[in-house]
């Protein structure tokens, strides 16, 4: 298969052997596709986050005593423990 070959100014300058085991196949568009997206999607910054104990809002206070109620022992309201 042969193809035409350009400079930049946009003149032909000659020609170029291309495989035809590569470039004359006829075009599958599913799988293009397919390879446009996984490559968009490679290319996009991912952001995902989860707050740790310290961002999320409130448990500034302790919830209850440390001795003398029979629980277990807390300092904040706001610990993965505590998350349901």
């Amino acid at each position: 298969m042969e193809s035409k070959l350009y400079n930049q100014e946009g003149k032909e300058v000659g020609t170029v052997a291309l495989p035809g085991a590569v470039f004359g196949v006829p075009r599958n568009n599913v799988l293009l596709r397919q390879v446009i997206l996984a490559m968009k999607a490679n290319a996009r910054q991912s952001s995902a986050h989860t707050k740790n104990r310290s961002e999320v809002s409130g448990g500034g206070k302790k919830p209850w005593r440390q001795k003398g109620t029979g629980r277990a022992r807390h300092g904040s309201s706001r610990s993965p423990l505590w998350r349901s």
